[in-house]
C-alpha cells in the first residue's frame, strides 16, 4: 500500500459554509474525493494519524463502533449532524500495538475515542460509503519529529498487510492568519521549503524533517506543530520510498501541500 500525508481543510468544510473562496475549497474536495485511487486495491484498514489528537504515548483506538467526536467550535447546529459511519479496526489496533512494542515505543489504547474532524472530514469525501474500517492513531504529546518519524517506521509493515496510512493534518497552521493577505508570502516561503525538503532522498527528507523549525517562515506557519507532525509520520511509514506532491494549491488563500509515498510515476 502508499502511504499519503493529505491537508484536512478547516472545520467542518466543505459540509458547511465557512467563507473560504469557493474555488479553494472545490480543487480540494476533488482532491480529496481522488485519494480513493491511490492505492492499488481497496484497503482492507485505514490507519489515520490526525493532528488533533495528543497523548503521552502513541494511543490507539479501538471500538468496533467509534463515534463522531464533533471536535470543532462555532459553526451552525448542522455541522454537528455531519457523520461518517466507518467501522473500526480492533484487530488492527492490536496489531499497531504489537509493533509499536517491538520497536520498544510505549503505547496506549482507546476504547471511547471517536473519530474526530482531522479523520471524519476528509475521508467522508475520501471514502464517502464509510466502507473500509479505520483507525486513529494519536499524535505523541512532546511532538518530537524524530519520535514521529521513528513511530512512522516502527509501523511500515501494516503496508504489506493492506493497510492505508493516512497522515491528516496541514502544511500551513496559524489560524490568526487566515484570511490576512500577508500571510500568503510566509505560507509560500515554508511549503517551497518543504517541497523541497520532501523530494530529496529518503535518508535526508528525515533530517531535513527533524530540523523542520529552522525552515524559513518555520514558526509563522506552525506557531505549534501539531498539524506538521502527521507528515513526519507518513514520511516514517513510507521508508525508502521517494515523495511526491499530490497536492498543490491554496486554501483560504495559502499555500497547502499533499504529499505520497511508494506511487507509480510515469
Amino acid at each position: 500500500m502508499p502511504v499519503v500525508f493529505v491537508p484536512h481543510g478547516g472545520g467542518p468544510w466543505p459540509f458547511v459554509e465557512i467563507g473560504f473562496p469557493e474555488e479553494d475549497i472545490n480543487r480540494l474536495a476533488d482532491y480529496l474525493r481522488s485519494v480513493s485511487a491511490i492505492p492499488p486495491s481497496q484497503p482492507a484498514a485505514l490507519l489515520v494519524v490526525s493532528a488533533h489528537w495528543e497523548e503521552p504515548v502513541p494511543t490507539v483506538m479501538t471500538s468496533e463502533h467509534p463515534p463522531i467526536l464533533y471536535d470543532y467550535y462555532g459553526f451552525p447546529p448542522e455541522s454537528y449532524e455531519i457523520t461518517w459511519p466507518a467501522p473500526g479496526a480492533p484487530a488492527l489496533a492490536s496489531r499497531v500495538r504489537r509493533l509499536l512494542d517491538a520497536a520498544g515505543i510505549r503505547n496506549d489504547a482507546d476504547s471511547e475515542r471517536g473519530y474526530d474532524h482531522g479523520t471524519f472530514i476528509p475521508l467522508k469525501l475520501t471514502y464517502p460509503k464509510a466502507d473500509v474500517p479505520a483507525v486513529q492513531l494519536s499524535l505523541k504529546r512532546g511532538l518530537d519529529p524524530a519520535e514521529h518519524l521513528a513511530i512512522g517506521r516502527a509501523l511500515a509493515p501494516l503496508r504489506d498487510e493492506g493497510v492505508f496510512i493516512v497522515g491528516s493534518g496541514m502544511t500551513f497552521h496559524n489560524l490568526r492568519a487566515f484570511r490576512d493577505p500577508r500571510a500568503a508570502p510566509v505560507a509560500e516561503a515554508f511549503d517551497a521549503w518543504l517541497r523541497d525538503a520532501m523530494m530529496r532522498e529518503p535518508a535526508e527528507r528525515s533530517r531535513r524533517l527533524e530540523q523542520w523549525a529552522s525552515a524559513p517562515a518555520a514558526r509563522a506557519a506552525h506557531p505549534r506543530e501539531e498539524h506538521l507532525l502527521p507528515l513526519m509520520v507518513a514520511s516514517g511509514a513510507a521508508g525508502n520510498d521517494r515523495a511526491v506532491v499530490g497536492f498543490n494549491g491554496t486554501f483560504g488563500g495559502l499555500r497547502l501541500s499533499s504529499y505520497h509515498f511508494g506511487v507509480a510515476t510515469s
